[in-house]
């Protein structure tokens, strides 16, 4: 049976995406497949050749849509093309089921305006059970932030998009939704596999992944304070911080049936992760001073506006339905052209 959503997955592969061919084809049937590849042109070439018998719709990031942040060019390139209200958007690691997608639509048949799913890892080497302390920690403490939102399209298209050189990008997008008056929804319990990536890809995120709380400066400095607590009270701190972070793991494994897909032994990989972010939440400072994290060739300040900076900006544009939205982002275009 036909799911009533559409699919988005912006991607940017420097090599053919030959892993995801049975994924796709696996979902083709099912639910309108966009992916949005930005890819070099003979890869994009490659794909094509595949993915296009499948049924798929396969196409270029819109030239007038690239953004700063190259993810998010594809998401809006990806929303304008899809006909359907909701809007699954997924990076290309994240591993949906037919069973997920159907329950996802049916939940944003509540008037959401966008869902917040939660990943889990699948398999699990050492370097995704150590990513899952922070998984678990999140989860604990607000929620993690996965690599697949539903959002309503038509909500997102009134919003004018989203800003596109804000680095933590899923973030961004909720909070515009929300400015816009939008309800955003906490899935806990819709528990969406993703695959690890190889552990050199995992290490190279580590400082990059700290600079995003530039966004919520209250997770910040309790980051930055834990290395001068471990140096002020050494073992004993770094004892009683082991045994929170082991115990509030713990409580985010066992939230809304997350002991179905992470294992007992999960949370004691939380100190580590702490361990980590005592260290990296220092050297994204330093990143801060000089001019951003580091993404592709250059640096991009900004982890995401501020709540208030988006009430102020957003509303103003798509609180009243009846004007069109103030914003040439999401404009009827045709087709790009394969590159």
């Amino acid at each position: 049976m036909e799911v009533p959503l559409s699919y988005v997955l912006p991607l940017k592969a420097d090599a053919p995406a030959v892993e995801l061919d049975g994924y796709l084809g696996s979902l083709a049937g099912a639910v309108e497949v966009i992916v949005v590849d930005g890819s070099p042109p003979d890869v994009f070439a490659a794909n094509a050749q595949r993915w296009c018998p499948l049924g798929l719709v396969h196409v270029p990031v819109d030239d007038a849509l690239v953004t700063p942040m190259g993810k998010v060019g594809g998401v809006l390139t990806g929303v304008h093309r899809a006909s359907r209200e909701v809007v699954v958007i997924a990076d290309d690691d994240v591993r949906w089921t037919i069973d997920q997608l159907r329950e996802a639509a049916g939940r944003m048949a509540g008037g959401a305006a966008v869902l917040r799913p939660q990943n889990h890892f699948d398999p699990l080497p050492w370097h995704a059970r150590w990513d899952t302390g922070r998984i678990l920690l999140a989860r604990a403490t607000g929620g993690d932030w996965p690599g697949t939102l539903v959002v309503d399209r038509d909500a997102l298209i009134r919003a004018g998009g989203y800003d596109g050189s804000a680095l933590f990008e899923n973030l961004e997008l909720v909070r515009t939704l929300e400015a816009a008056g939008g309800r955003s929804v906490l899935a806990l319990d819709l528990l969406v596999t993703r695959l690890p990536p190889t552990a050199q890809h995992f290490w190279s995120q580590r400082v990059r992944q700290a600079y995003d709380e530039w966004a919520r400066p209250g997770r910040l400095a309790i980051e930055l304070s834990l290395l001068p607590l471990v140096a002020v009270g050494r073992l004993r701190a770094v004892a009683a911080l082991s045994a929170v972070a082991i115990g509030v793991a713990e409580v985010g494994r066992r939230r809304a049936g997350g002991k179905s897909a992470f294992p007992a032994t999960a949370s004691l990989w939380a100190p580590a992760w702490v361990a980590e972010r005592a260290v990296t939440s220092w050297l994204a400072l330093g990143s801060r001073l000089l001019g951003g994290a580091r993404y592709g060739a250059g640096r991009l300040p900004r982890a995401a506006n501020r709540p208030a900076e988006l009430r102020r900006s957003v509303p103003a544009r798509v609180r009243d339905d009846d004007r069109p939205a103030a914003t040439n982002v999401l404009q009827p275009t045709g087709a790009a052209p394969a590159r």
